[in-house]
């Protein structure tokens, strides 16, 4: 590190440069260390200078956290770093993947971050009152998981979500088209001209979908948007980490007469009761189990 080093939080990493936030607000576009210096993410801090005439990051700062998704082959890849909060953007339209939802749940369980869920588009149709969305939060919001409602379009319910996030960093995820960006832009109302900005600094295309990208708001919180998705591949996490974002089946399968229950056939079998009961709701069950086949738990 040299003396005239300062520090800075990645809002855009891509190719071989990034866009970094100064400490004084100003963007700048740094180029990135040789490859075998680790790779900033959006959410990164950094520390950078510009003493031969070329803004350079020098060094990634340690990590408080950092959300990686499996890659096609299975291998973990960092998304973005230092979150707060799982931000869960679902609407009424498309109808809301249970799957993808609890996939998530597993994701900020595995980083220890809380996980909300946002219903978006409470105005469109039947709003909340779509059994899909009543299923969703009826049966798919375990634990202590909070859950908002309200419209980017209309602004309801956006007072809430802004005081729940006051200095936090968020990371709103998401289906396609549930109108995570039209939340980003509601949240930042100077997000027309950050985009523009960016876009300028990185050379990047304004309408790009696939770049992660983080806004800030007058110091208050900050929002990482990230491209939609349809699928959410887990590989790369353990049998430890689907079990935390399951509380209620792990709860009761402590009470297992078997400490390797399966919950299939065996007796005795403490989660079994609870879906007979209600207490443990069959979908959210079905969920566990092919997450525990993908992280090896089960043949």
């Amino acid at each position: 590190m040299t003396p005239s080093a300062d520090t800075a939080r990645v809002v855009m990493s891509t190719g071989n440069h990034c866009v970094v936030e100064t400490d004084q607000g100003d963007l700048r576009r740094c180029q990135l260390p040789s490859r075998r210096h680790a790779r900033p993410v959006c959410g990164d801090r950094v520390q950078w200078d510009d003493t031969d005439g070329t803004p350079t990051v020098r060094r990634v700062l340690e990590r408080d956290n950092v959300i990686e998704r499996g890659d096609f082959r299975g291998h973990p890849r960092p998304l973005a770093a230092n979150i707060h909060r799982m931000v869960l953007v679902m609407a009424p339209a498309p109808t809301p993947d249970t799957l993808l939802a609890d996939r998530y749940h597993v994701l900020a369980a595995a980083i220890e971050v809380p996980l909300t869920v946002w219903i978006n588009k409470a105005d469109f149709g039947e709003g909340l009152a779509t059994p899909a969305v009543q299923r969703l939060l009826c049966e798919h919001c375990p634990g202590d998981t909070r859950s908002l409602a309200g419209s980017a379009t209309t602004g309801e319910g956006i007072d809430d979500l802004e005081a729940l996030i006051q200095g936090e960093t968020i990371i709103l995820v998401g289906q396609s088209g549930v109108g995570k960006s039209s939340l980003t832009q509601r949240l930042i109302p100077s997000l027309d001209l950050r985009i523009n900005t960016l876009s300028a600094l990185s050379g990047q295309g304004r309408h790009t979908t696939t770049t992660t990208r983080l806004f800030s708001r007058n110091r208050q919180f900050a929002v990482i948007d990230s491209p939609g998705v349809r699928t959410l591949r887990l590989d790369h996490l353990d049998i430890a980490d689907v079990n935390r974002g399951f509380p209620e089946i792990a709860a009761a399968a402590r009470g297992c007469r078997f400490r390797d229950c399966h919950h299939g056939t065996e007796p005795g079998c403490a989660v079994r009761s609870g879906l007979k009961a209600g207490t443990i709701h069959a979908q959210r069950f079905d969920n566990w189990r092919q997450l525990m086949r993908e992280a090896g738990g089960f043949q």
